[in-house]
């Protein structure tokens, strides 16, 4: 009987269903990365790699399987609800560093995992295989039709989902056949619940973060050819983001970011497979929408996890919380499969933006760590994961991140070579016999030279990109020292048709000029790139306490000093191109300076840098600017805005944004028919019945509670209770009209805190009414 069912497993993975592309990927296998900064920081992710423990990662697999314990698990998020995502990571990051490098310390901890998750696969007997905590009543209660335990969990679909893909990625990238039968067996767990399931069901239950689930049955459909997995990525697409999208209506302000960019990811992927064109114009909207409307220069996007309003950028400005880094690496994803059946360029220029200025910085080279969020406030900084402590979502892409710099450094068709990246690098094309290769030292020069080290079918066109920052008629091409004529424009690409040789070479200068990039609301800051590449400058080091990661729930932000908006560095200028008026270095590459518009005086020295090169600092990325005469009226304003927010950091023990995933998720919420939504660019939550949230007081010095509200409200009454005390009963009737306010409760000298010193904070409906809506709840000094 085994064996039978192996065979059911291994025979679909030989059929491929046709997917609608214009171009392909090189597999890693055949492009390695060539000394430079990529290569070092791919060198820094196989550390990082080695450095975690397969045991602990598997621990909640064997845990949910009713296996014997090997290793306890890691603690962080992976001990707190979201236990074995970093695993489903794991397992993608092995895999592609594997064909990136060919380290074989990466394919035998693969197939260590490999085994050991398919030990709990087999124990399951369903299909299952996931680490979500009491994973087994959990889905029973799902497939039922019972969703309470579920809505309580945290997004145990977005967790299994990184397995899920884990399995994909081994069984693509590293031809793990073992892999690839557990996910098809995973996959028909999947279609089990679209079945029993119906649609109104399933999106109830995608109204809770799920990641890309649907891209991964999509991609099994692609694998086995069979269209059950294709129905069932459907059933895992959610419509109340989908049908928007198809109307070309951008419906995205204040929505949890990271949530929605894995669905379209499977919106494209399944367009890919079935040429659903509404599903691939869903896809393209959203990129264009994203990119062009709520992107900044980093290329990231967000501000506490949530797309902020297209049209007010001012909390990217003063949040620690920026562009988050899952959301960089999904866009990425997303930018790859729609340049493969569109070959834009357009889809490189925003790969190459993202990849320098976010991707590459969120990874300290040499060091190791990963980034979360990335501080957009002047004067901030980042926070660095640590390998035995930090267990964040950004940590395990962050895995993945570094180990496929060579995905999109080259394309091909048939008889087309693309070279959209210039990245040091060698490429095998083996249905070509050609090995090619790529030496630079860009982006501190701009030049790059392309050789033919050797070729077999030598009839191929060479398609060298043109970027979008390269002036027209700038672009220069040489071949083998020879001028040729450069039959593109930026945003395009060069087209060199020749029988190419042994020994062929080709020169391409590219020459990058400074600019200048305002936010995309149009307000009054705007950052610095020469070429693709964003600068910034130091303004302070760290020490390491404050750098790198500690084990706690919030751990992830950079939760030290905030330095006053009125001491940081702005531009004052009365010209509309403030690049005209900043200087290279002529003795250091890629070191300018801004001494005529920088002030204050003290200031004027700074240099501008490649954001990447910026590690263990404060430093300032985007710079107000103000006309001469405007200078001192921001200046007072600023103050009045510092000396408040000043105080009110100083006062504050802890702070829930009500609404909003993550704080809630950090503050370990609990609810009964409680709900949450928007109102006038703020989160708030509401309940029937009740929710609460813990606060952490490990000093014990609180004294309130400041609550945040908004306008007078019908019926909402409710009581506040603190570790089961009633705090105060609230009318909202009695609120103010048309704005947000704050009622401060004092809180009993004599509350029983918790051993970690934390309190809970309830708010509970009289009957027949609703209790908030709640915007805030911070925990003050005095």
């Amino acid at each position: 009987m085994k064996r039978i069912l192996l065979l059911i497993f291994i025979i679909p993975l030989s059929i491929h269903a046709q997917s609608h592309k214009a171009l392909e990927f090189f597999s890693l296998n055949d492009v390695r990365l060539l000394p430079g900064i990529f290569k070092e920081q791919e060198q820094t992710d196989i550390n990082y790699i080695l450095a975690l423990n397969p045991d602990k990662l598997l621990a909640p697999f064997r845990r949910e399987a009713g296996l014997p314990e090997k290793s306890g698990s890691y603690g962080n998020w992976e001990s707190s609800g979201l236990d074995g995502h970093i695993c489903g990571h794991y397992l993608s990051a092995l895999a592609m560093m594997y064909a990136s490098t060919g380290d074989k310390r990466m394919s035998g901890r693969l197939d260590y995992m490999i085994g050991e998750l398919k030990l709990c696969q087999d124990k399951n007997a369903n299909g299952y295989l996931g680490g979500v905590p009491g994973s087994r009543k959990l889905w029973e209660e799902v497939l039922e039709g019972n969703f309470a335990d579920y809505k309580r969990k945290w997004v145990p679909f977005y967790n299994i989902h990184k397995v899920f893909a884990g399995l994909r990625d081994a069984y693509w990238y590293a031809g793990n056949k073992t892999a690839g039968e557990m996910l098809v067996r995973f996959a028909d767990w999947f279609c089990e619940m679209t079945a029993k399931l119906s649609r109104v069901q399933m999106q109830e239950l995608l109204g809770n973060e799920h990641g890309g689930v649907n891209e991964v049955l999509a991609d099994v459909y692609g694998i086995t050819g069979n269209k059950k997995y294709l129905d069932a990525a459907y059933s895992f697409s959610h419509q109340a983001i989908l049908q928007p999208l198809e109307r070309d209506q951008d419906k995205l302000d204040n929505l949890h970011a990271n949530t929605q960019i894995p669905k379209i990811i499977g919106f494209k992927r399944i367009a890919d497979y079935s040429g659903d064109t509404a599903y691939n114009h869903a896809a393209e909207f959203f990129w264009q929408t994203v990119v062009h409307h709520r992107t900044i220069a980093t290329g990231g996007n967000s501000v506490r996890e949530h797309f902020n309003p297209s049209n007010d950028f001012s909390t990217m400005m003063s949040s620690v919380e920026g562009p988050e880094s899952c959301n960089t690496y999904n866009m990425l994803k997303l930018t790859e499969d729609l340049y493969l059946s569109d070959p834009d360029v357009a889809y490189i220029d925003y790969y190459e933006k993202a990849l320098y200025n976010h991707i590459l910085t969120t990874q300290r080279p040499g060091k190791g760590g990963f980034v979360y969020f990335t501080p957009m406030r002047p004067g901030h900084y980042r926070v660095y994961s640590q390998p035995e402590t930090s267990m964040w979502c950004c940590v395990g892409s962050g895995l993945e991140n570094h180990a496929k710099y060579g995905k999109m450094i080259y394309t091909h068709s048939d008889n087309q070579l693309f070279v959209n990246l210039f990245i040091p690098s060698e490429l095998k094309w083996k249905d070509k016999g050609l090995l090619f290769r790529q030496e630079t030292a860009f982006p501190e020069q701009g030049i790059t030279t392309l050789k033919i080290v050797g070729v077999n079918k030598n009839s191929f066109d060479l398609n060298i990109r043109y970027p979008s920052w390269v002036k027209e008629g700038a672009l220069k091409v040489k071949i083998n020292g020879a001028s040729v004529a450069v039959n593109g424009k930026p945003s395009s690409y060069i087209n060199l048709k020749r029988k190419w040789k042994k020994g062929d070479v080709i020169t391409v200068e590219t020459p990058m000029q400074t600019s200048t990039e305002a936010l995309p609301d149009g307000s009054a800051y705007e950052a610095v790139l020469h070429g693709p590449i964003l600068l910034a400058a130091v303004i302070d080091t760290l020490f390491q306490k404050s750098r790198e990661a500690d084990d706690s729930r919030m751990g992830h932000i950079a939760g030290g000093e905030l330095y006053k908006m009125t001491d940081m560095p702005v531009f004052v200028s009365d010209a509309t191109n403030d690049a005209a008026m900043i200087e290279e270095d002529k003795h250091a590459p890629m070191s300018f300076t801004a001494g005529k518009i920088i002030y204050p005086a003290k200031y004027k020295d700074l240099k501008l840098v490649p954001f990447y090169k910026i590690q263990d600092a404060r430093y300032i990325v985007y710079w107000r600017k103000e006309s001469s005469s405007g200078f001192a009226a921001l200046q007072s304003k600023l103050a009045k805005e510092d000396s408040l927010e000043a105080s009110l950091a100083a006062n504050t023990i802890d702070v829930i944004a009500a609404g909003e995933q993550q704080p809630e998720s950090d503050h370990a919420i609990l609810h009964e028919s409680s709900f949450a939504g928007v109102s006038f660019n703020r989160h708030w939550r509401s309940a029937r019945e009740w929710f609460s949230y813990k606060l952490t007081d490990k000093n014990k010095t609180g004294k309130k509670i400041r609550v945040t509200y908004f306008g007078k409200e019908f019926n909402h009454k409710f009581s506040i209770w603190v570790n089961d005390r009633q705090l105060a009963k609230v009318d909202l009737r009695e609120g103010q009209s048309d704005t947000f306010y704050t009622i401060d409760y004092e809180l009993p000298t004599d509350i029983n805190y918790a051993e970690d010193g934390s309190m809970r904070i309830k708010f509970l409906a009289d009957k027949g009414s609703i209790a908030g809506p709640v915007y805030e709840i911070r925990l003050l000094r005095k």
